[in-house]
């Protein structure tokens, strides 16, 4: 039963650690790319549907990204909702295509950004955090059953300390990585 609730831990700390790589993908750097709007909510036909899903998106070179919508129609919703966006971002169509330049981040920008992603990343280390103080939780429920001895409680706790400290150093090298990249120039 125990092996389960570890298992089960790694799992969810894996995935806190991939939701804040998705999550620091759609901040601007000085790069495009076309994570940073591909999730985008669009109001297309009455729903909100995200940008993926109603055009191709390409960064044609390092600052110009390229959005060419299935539908035409969907051209407008779709420049609307890249205005509408925190991005700050200045799309232009041609009827067709939607290109989107990146303006140079400033230093105040790159400083900003900074501190989005030590945010983010101290989100993500509470949410790994929260998983160990669940699985712990576990375990003492175990205990008190009697399903595992004291010893085992004890045990558990320290691998489960070694698991979330594996997990916290991965979320601070992800960070880091985003961090670099973010200012770089």
């Amino acid at each position: 039963m125990a092996g389960d609730i570890f298992a089960d831990a790694e799992h969810r700390m894996r995935g806190a650690v991939e939701a804040l790589g998705r999550e620091l993908q759609t901040l601007r750097t000085g790069r495009a790319s076309p994570a940073l709007v591909e999730r985008l909510q669009v109001e297309y036909y009455g729903a909100a549907q995200p940008l993926q899903g109603l055009a191709t998106i390409h960064a044609t070179d390092a600052r110009t990204l390229t959005i060419q919508p299935f539908d035409p129609k969907a051209i407008a919703e779709i420049e609307k909702a890249i205005l509408k966006s925190d991005l700050g971002l200045n799309p232009s169509n041609d009827g067709r295509v939607i290109r989107i330049t990146l303006p140079p981040l400033t230093e105040e920008r790159r400083k900003d950004l900074v501190k989005v992603v030590h945010k983010k990343t101290d989100e993500a280390k509470i949410a790994v955090r929260n998983i160990r103080r669940d699985a712990h939780d576990h375990l003492r429920d175990e205990e008190k059953k009697k399903e595992i001895s004291a010893d085992d409680l004890k045990r558990g706790t320290d691998r489960l300390q070694k698991l979330t400290d594996k997990y916290v150093a991965e979320v601070d090298k992800v960070g880091a990585a985003k961090e670099q990249e973010v200012l770089s120039v």
